[in-house]
């Protein structure tokens, strides 16, 4: 089972994540949406395609664009369609 906390709040708990480039990608449904603000930011990677980002709120502290996911990646990345990876700071424990 992985887990990815930040602030001492478990963001997304999953046994069911895949693995991509070193990053844990957690199912759509197991996050806790209460923590997620969607971010107009968005960066493109040549063969998943174009990622969209999430602001992490826990307690009133914000940390911009910390997890991101793609709604509609390239054809090899069909695996992680909206899954939701982390960084910046959100620890991810197996």
């Amino acid at each position: 089972m992985a887990k990815a906390i930040w602030n001492d709040v478990i963001l997304a708990d999953s046994q069911q994540c895949e693995m991509v480039e070193g990053n844990y990608y957690f199912p759509p449904d197991s996050i806790n949406k209460e923590y997620f603000k969607e971010s107009s930011t968005r960066t493109n990677c040549f063969w998943k395609g174009e990622a969209t980002y999430y602001t992490i709120e826990v307690n009133g502290q914000e940390n911009k664009d910390a997890a991101w996911y793609y709604p509609t990646p390239k054809e090899k990345a069909q695996n992680i369609k909206n899954y939701v990876a982390f960084w910046k700071g959100v620890k991810v424990e197996k």
